[in-house]
């Protein structure tokens, strides 16, 4: 189960509102969640042992939330994505899966499985768009910064 320590899933971020909310959202039951970008079961490979483990997923504003099932009071767990990419693996020839690759080596690379292909397509288009939507504020400051200077102006 995958938990918000900061440390070990992503890179140390400054103390913001987001945090908060984010963190307030993992003591809420599935349904209270407002305006989720994406919901449903999302299967999850443990590496270590090839055992796929099903969570019942929400996913709002660049956190997916992780909980045993939809009846649940609160997350078990929660990925913050910022910084991951997203891209479509194939493991066999029948199986198709959701891999979310970190920003930097020394952090964990976690693979997800929905129920059919189409399910899959539709979380891998939601995570890239709620990814997109909260690029970290440094990375915007430097693509700002390393724009022409005739953009650059006010």
């Amino acid at each position: 189960i995958l938990t918000y320590n900061c440390d070990s899933l992503v890179p140390p971020l400054q103390n913001h509102v987001w945090e908060d909310v984010t963190l307030h959202n993992s003591s809420l039951p599935p349904l209270a969640i407002k305006n989720p970008e994406c919901l449903g079961l999302l299967h999850q490979l443990d590496g270590s042992t090839d055992v796929w483990t099903q969570y019942y997923c929400i996913l709002k504003d660049g956190c997916l939330y992780f909980y045993a099932s939809i009846r649940s009071t609160q997350a078990s767990g929660g990925l913050y994505l910022q910084g991951y990419r997203v891209n479509e693996q194939t493991l066999s020839v029948k199986q198709s899966v959701i891999e979310l690759k970190p920003p930097s080596e020394e952090f964990k690379t976690f693979y997800f499985c929905a129920e059919n292909k189409t399910e899959n397509q539709r979380w891998i288009t939601a995570l890239k768009m709620s990814i997109k939507k909260w690029l970290p504020l440094h990375q915007a400051i430097q693509d700002f910064m390393n724009r022409p200077l005739e953009e650059t102006r006010m």
